[in-house]
């Protein structure tokens, strides 16, 4: 992640210690985000695919043992806290 698109959205990205479960970090989620433009995935179709495919985990720095994969839900709400900032 660039280091002016990060100071840019690291002040609005949720922080730990509200309801719920802990946010996933900045950096995966655009990861995430960009390869979703990229293969134009949908929401649902980019969760299949980071569960299916080792090379998305790993560039968006995920493990499938270690880490929570973002679910759809997270994902849209990535792309709406983009658009909103």
């Amino acid at each position: 992640m660039g280091a002016e698109l990060g100071a840019v959205l690291a002040p609005h990205y949720p922080q730990v210690g509200r309801r719920g479960r802990p946010p996933i970090g900045l950096s995966c989620m655009l990861r995430i985000y960009f390869m979703q433009q990229w293969y134009a995935l949908s929401d649902p179709a980019m969760e299949d695919a980071l569960y299916e495919i080792e090379s998305m985990r790993r560039f968006s720095g995920l493990e499938l043992i270690d880490d929570a994969i973002p679910d759809e839900t997270t994902i849209l709400k990535l792309r709406r806290f983009l658009e909103k900032h």
